[in-house]
């Protein structure tokens, strides 16, 4: 566990499937995850994936809550990648970044907080390495938060896994 001045960040554990369900259960927290889908059974295969992170790199998202409070209100870190865009995009077999925060914490710092700890965390565990990752375009909120974190754009991407096809701004952060 890690903890900020606001916040506890835990790894995942099986018994927060239902908090990640009610984490992207709101259409506007969806807006920007590509096909997202608040079901159970896609939620298990997050939290596998990101159990999965940890058991075979050593790190993934934290969960994120109000100290001593069971609620996830955010699941921010650093979790191990394959995105299937190719090599030369630089989204596969990489670390890559990523946060999502509940409706009623947004634009409250939650996800700079538990980022700067995530990353600070991830450098100290494992060495100022680079770290990618990708962000909607229109999401400017997050665009902004990346920029803030010491992430820079490097290409463009789109994707077509989703009713319309979307176009992913891609940002890495090379060494702290």
């Amino acid at each position: 566990m890690l903890t900020t001045q606001r916040f506890e960040l835990h790894r995942p554990v099986a018994s927060d499937l239902p908090d990640l369900c009610r984490l992207i259960a709101d259409e506007e927290t969806r807006r920007f995850l590509g096909p997202a889908d608040p079901a159970p059974q896609p939620q298990f295969e997050r939290l596998l994936r990101n159990a999965g992170s940890w058991a075979l790199y050593g790190y993934g998202s934290f969960m994120v809550r109000l100290p001593g409070k069971p609620d996830i209100i955010a699941t921010c870190g650093v979790f191990h990648s394959l995105r299937g865009f190719g090599e030369a995009v630089g989204m596969d077999d990489v670390p890559e970044a990523g946060w999502i925060v509940r409706p009623d914490w947004c634009g409250k710092g939650v996800a700079r907080e538990a980022m700067e700890a995530a990353l600070t965390w991830f450098n100290t565990e494992h060495g100022p390495r680079r770290v990618a990752c990708m962000i909607e375009d229109g999401n400017t909120a997050s665009q902004r938060l990346a920029a803030r974190l010491g992430f820079a754009h490097y290409a463009a991407h789109e994707v077509a896994d989703g009713p319309v096809p979307v176009v992913l701004g891609l940002y890495e952060r090379l060494r702290p």
